[in-house]
């Protein structure tokens, strides 16, 4: 009986020994060479316009690259990558239907979903040395966010939202070397 005290004890102390390690994925893929980037202007080309959204969402891809790696942002054809690219999409869709209860009209959404898509081109600098190997991509990013009732009074925090979500994809596809 002592015996499996001591060896519940002894994997309890292990346990707790890694457990209390960390780690953290911040820059892990980042080229030591690499120092600065260049974010440009992401224009809105979507059907529907929303004043303030390019803004933002270029704002928001800036302030993840400094608050999530070591680079600099930079406006010049010289930075060591550039991420480029265009908002081309903005819909707002029902994702469920409410009958209203009278044959005469026809039913409404219950419930909507805003969705936003972003095309991204990440190019590294490959004439720069240590950079001749990094490797680029285009993607299109989509995400989602459902609500209820009328969006006037919702639109900008679920556009929030969906900005922190797709900025994460971008920086993640472009820095964390997630495959």
């Amino acid at each position: 009986m002592m015996k499996r005290i001591i060896v519940v004890l002894v994997l309890f102390a292990i346990m707790a020994t890694y457990s209390s390690c960390s780690v953290t994925l911040n820059g892990a893929s980042i080229p030591a060479e690499m120092s600065t980037v260049d974010v440009e202007y992401f224009d809105n080309n979507a059907l529907f316009v929303v004043n303030n959204l390019s803004q933002n969402f270029t704002e928001a891809l800036k302030q993840r690259i400094r608050s999530q790696s070591r680079l600099s942002i930079v406006r010049t054809p010289e930075a060591d990558a550039v991420f480029s690219g265009a908002i081309i999409a903005y819909n707002i869709a029902p994702v469920s239907v409410q009958a209203t209860g009278n044959g005469n009209t026809p039913p409404i959404a219950n419930a909507s979903r805003l969705t936003i898509t972003v095309k991204v081109k990440y190019k590294p600098n490959n004439s720069k040395k240590g950079l001749e190997h990094a490797e680029g991509y285009e993607q299109e990013f989509t995400k989602t966010a459902d609500y209820t009732g009328d969006i006037g009074s919702q639109e900008q925090a679920l556009i929030l939202n969906i900005t922190k979500q797709l900025t994460e994809d971008i920086f993640n596809k472009a820095f964390a070397d997630w495959k």
